[in-house]
């Protein structure tokens, strides 16, 4: 049975593991995010967050985008090459519904797989 879970072995926890993604990365945009990528060597995706003040104000805003991120990683997650991701907020979004927070994560998510397939097959 496939494990749907977001343990810690799915995150990038140190500030060394997204300084590593930082450089040379391939990107992957849409209108409301930006996803920073870069292959790994472990067999599992890994997810970094990063949502600024500065692009959504409210905490509770923040909070409610990283709780659609993190559960949409969870279910594509068996998807997903090799490859540690940072997402980054492009605008102020909190007002976006939920839906269109999926939608737009859904179709990063196929990008990145497409694109990861492309970086390896060059």
């Amino acid at each position: 049975m496939v494990s749907l879970n977001f343990g810690r072995e799915l995150r990038l926890l140190t500030p060394s593991q997204f300084d590593n993604v930082f450089q040379h990365p391939f990107r992957v945009a849409s209108p409301l995010f930006t996803i920073l990528a870069k292959p790994n060597q472990l067999v599992h995706p890994r997810l970094g967050l990063t949502i600024a003040k500065k692009r959504v104000k409210l905490a509770v805003q923040r909070n409610r985008i990283k709780r659609c991120v993190r559960d949409s990683f969870r279910l594509h997650q068996h998807q997903l090459p090799g490859v540690d991701l940072v997402l980054m907020v492009k605008g102020d979004i909190s007002n976006t519904p939920n839906s269109e927070l999926l939608k737009q994560l859904e179709r990063l998510w196929s990008k990145i797989a497409r694109q990861y397939i492309a970086l390896q097959s060059s």
